[in-house]
């Protein structure tokens, strides 16, 4: 080789070692031990439960465009005052006294310690590794944070149901603070009974997400509060019930839309657990009792009202719902098409129920989440699988098997009970509350304020600008009708 090819000999030589030396220079650091598989469950179950709390704050929405479409146009600042700010004040109540009231340790009644989310808590640690003062809850492997949050939109859910069937005539002050003193309160209480630990936790009464301790609980409120207020100006005359047509069917129909999608946080969300089978099997009987509730009042409105009324089309949605609510995890999705079934069927006669006894609700809400409510919550004693049959509630836990599936009358008769204590106190309570607002207070508005609108007299506002004036105080008058008469003719648009 010539001597210029010898001289690359060495030179080639160096690069090749000093390739190797950089190769071993970069190899990387052994990896850090990565999470491992509890953490993982931990982190999927956090983020299940904080989605799931996220789908049922977003309920706030629907509640808020379905009571104010429900309701004339002078009051849907009113109703969407109250709705939006019904949740603030539940966030505060539940926080201060409700929470710890109704999961902290204390009696078979009542909760007595973990006021403000203080004291011992190390969850996500579950079972007998859990140790702190909210043990009703040690089953969710979440962390206290996740439970709290989860917790606290479903009491703001039993306060937004009192909004539509007060709506219209109520002071905004009482609302205020009714609604504190019920989250705080009246929930709590009745709530550690069944989610708590209480005494009807440990008779065997099962209700999974909250038929009776919400839906129910927010209907026996809503009622009382109905009730101590009268009836609307104009509902009633000579003896026969006088419709009062909501006055936007659209934003109702979103609202009902908003809440279907709600309830797949409310329902499959309370599994506290990110479980591909428990998620997807409540899912699938949650989503069958809405269709069927709304096909049966669909049905029943047109033969038994005369036409397939739309306010009873999405409360039939609702009505099968709130009824499965409390089922959702103990049935087959067969018996969920039979309990949306009834639920539909019922919520129409319930409406008009009510409108004969003269209890006026402009939104339904008492026969949707009361009336349903208390159904689906027996519901459990009829159609339950019982223990065994699903996982996802615990080895050997969950209601005894139903009547119609093959059980006994055990467990129906355990659930009435539960329906009858829960009603009781929660009527009681709200009595209580109703009378010493009135009494100091006064609960509802003015006459004067009641023709003119709670937009103005209360909000000194209007919802859509311009319109009242234009239009009269009360709506539209068509060419040629006598003036403060509707386009239906069926009121006066000063009520």
């Amino acid at each position: 080789m010539s001597p210029s090819w010898q001289a690359c000999i060495p030179l080639a030589c160096l690069i090749v070692l000093g390739w190797g030396y950089a190769a071993v220079a970069q190899a990387p650091a052994p990896a850090a031990a990565g999470p491992t598989t509890a953490e993982l469950k931990v982190a999927l179950d956090t983020l299940w439960v904080a989605i799931a709390a996220f789908l049922v704050f977003f309920m706030n929405a629907g509640f808020g465009m379905l009571e104010t479409g429900f309701c004339r146009q002078k009051n849907a600042v009113n109703v969407l005052a109250k709705n939006l700010i019904v949740f603030a004040l539940a966030t505060i109540a539940f926080w201060a006294i409700g929470f710890g009231l109704m999961f902290g340790d204390g009696n078979d009644f009542i909760g007595l310690s973990g006021f403000f989310l203080q004291g011992a808590d190390n969850s996500p640690a579950t079972g007998d590794a859990y140790k702190g003062v909210f043990s009703a809850l040690s089953w969710a492997g979440v962390p206290l944070a996740a439970k709290f949050l989860f917790q606290l939109v479903f009491a703001g859910t039993a306060a937004t149901i009192v909004s539509g069937a007060v709506a219209e005539r109520i002071k905004f002050v009482d609302f205020l603070i009714f609604s504190l003193l019920l989250v705080g309160i009246s929930y709590a209480i009745t709530g550690h009974w069944i989610w708590g630990g209480g005494w009807l936790a440990d008779m065997g009464f099962w209700d999974f997400a909250g038929s009776t301790v919400v839906h129910s609980v927010g209907g026996w409120a809503a009622l009382m509060g109905a009730a101590f207020l009268g009836p609307r100006l104009g509902k009633y005359q000579d003896g026969q019930i006088v419709a009062i047509p909501g006055h936007n069917m659209s934003i109702a129909t979103l609202g009902c839309l908003i809440l279907w999608l709600g309830w797949f946080g409310f329902n499959p969300g309370s599994v506290m657990a990110a479980d591909p089978n428990a998620i997807t099997h409540i899912a699938l009987t949650t989503n069958m009792a809405g269709a069927v509730g709304g096909i049966a009042a669909t049905v029943t409105a047109w033969l038994y009202l005369g036409k397939p009324d739309l306010s009873m089309i999405i409360n039939g949605i609702l009505a099968g719902l709130v009824a499965v609510t409390a089922p959702c995890a103990y049935i087959t999705i067969g018996s969920a098409f039979i309990i949306g079934l009834i639920a539909g069927v019922i919520v129409v006669f319930s409406v008009t129920f009510f409108d004969k006894i003269k209890i006026d609700d402009p939104v339904g809400a008492t026969s949707v989440h009361l009336v349903c409510g208390i159904w689906g919550t027996l519901a459990v004693g009829l159609f339950a699988v019982g223990p065994g049959v699903y996982s996802w509630y615990g080895d050997g836990l969950g209601p005894a098997k139903g009547l119609f599936v093959g059980g006994g009358l055990g467990q129906f008769i355990t659930q009435f009970i539960g329906v009858i204590s829960v009603g009781g106190m929660t009527v009681l309570l709200s009595t209580i509350f109703w009378l010493v607002l009135k009494a100091t207070l006064g609960i509802r508005v003015s006459r004067q304020e009641e023709i003119e609108g709670l937009d103005i007299g209360e909000h000194g506002m209007e919802a859509y600008s311009g319109f009242l004036k234009e239009a009269g105080s009360g709506g539209f008058a068509e060419p040629g009708s006598p003036k403060g008469m509707s386009q239906s003719g069926d009121l006066p648009t000063s009520l």
